[in-house]
């Protein structure tokens, strides 16, 4: 069984990482976003109660969010284990998420939290912002959005931390010697020679 969270700051890597550990792990790799375009795209009742709140410009809940994570963790695919990407954000998500497993007798494995230093990570979105002509991502918005979640994923990781499920990767550097070291750390976590 494995079954992750994976986090970081915007930058860090975490779509690419997350991609190539559950190719690894022969796991989903599931993103609330993904989660939530799916539902959308396929005119799902939860897609349809998350669209209303984003075709208002608002914030879907906590309880829709947590409806679709559900929903997604109970699919056939996820029995095995999953990466979680994006989910949870907030204390009240971390609560959610271990009722979600516990209802289906399983719990996590592992938390992988990517680090990145802070200028390097301002450097990357700042490149990424000209390729991809993001106009808004000034250096004054990537360090807003980095500021914003640090202050949201201290107290998540300091949860997990305190459960003794924490693994800190750095998350830069070339891309498969980054997939390496989390291999590495979560195998050393797993017991895994």
């Amino acid at each position: 069984m494995s079954r992750f969270l994976l986090i970081g700051p915007p930058g860090a890597g975490k779509g690419t990482q997350a991609a190539r550990l559950a190719e690894a792990y022969g796991i989903p790799a599931i993103s609330t976003g993904d989660i939530f375009r799916f539902n959308v795209k396929n005119e799902t009742e939860l897609g349809k109660l998350a669209k209303s709140f984003m075709d208002r410009g608002e914030y879907v809940p906590d309880s829709v969010t947590n409806d679709l994570v559900r929903d997604r963790l109970s699919h056939e695919d996820a029995q095995a284990g999953f990466l979680l990407d994006g989910y949870p954000r907030t204390s009240d998500q971390v609560n959610e998420l271990d009722s979600i497993l516990a209802d289906q007798g399983r719990a996590l494995d592992a938390v992988i939290q990517l680090t990145a230093e802070t200028d390097e990570v301002v450097r990357r979105l700042l490149n990424r912002a000209i390729e991809q002509g993001r106009t808004d991502d000034t250096e004054e918005v990537i360090r807003r959005r980095l500021e914003i979640y640090e202050a949201e994923t201290a107290p998540l990781t300091s949860v997990y931390a305190g459960r003794g499920l924490v693994v800190m990767v750095d998350g830069l550097g070339a891309i498969d010697e980054v997939t390496e070291r989390i291999r590495e750390a979560l195998d050393a976590r797993l017991g895994v020679n």
